[in-house]
């Protein structure tokens, strides 16, 4: 569950009702967040953001840095893992590169 402030973001609570959904439209960021930082991780994963993920790999955790809320490891489709540093990893240089899906 994806966490800001302790609250859980919108995109969370909308996943929350169907998992089966699918994005409605794409936009790119324009500026670097701590969703956006999750967003990247998973996108270097090979997914497209944390509703995919959880279709794809059901039942399997997904690991956040307690002091940030980012992502910490990811188990890709091929079953190998990627791991992520707690500090921010998705350079100013790489923000307009992500994908934001409205589901």
């Amino acid at each position: 569950m994806s966490y800001q402030s302790g609250k859980p973001s919108l995109l969370t609570m909308s996943h929350a009702t169907d998992n089966n959904s699918k994005p409605k439209s794409m936009s790119r960021a324009k500026r670097w967040t701590a969703e956006v930082e999750n967003l990247f991780r998973f996108q270097e994963a090979g997914y497209r953001d944390e509703l995919e993920y959880i279709q794809v790999k059901p039942g399997a955790s997904i690991d956040k840095w307690p002091e940030t809320g980012f992502v910490k490891k990811l188990q890709r489709r091929d079953n190998t893992f990627y791991y992520y540093s707690k500090k921010r990893e998705c350079q100013d240089h790489d923000v307009h590169k992500v994908k934001v899906y409205a589901h």
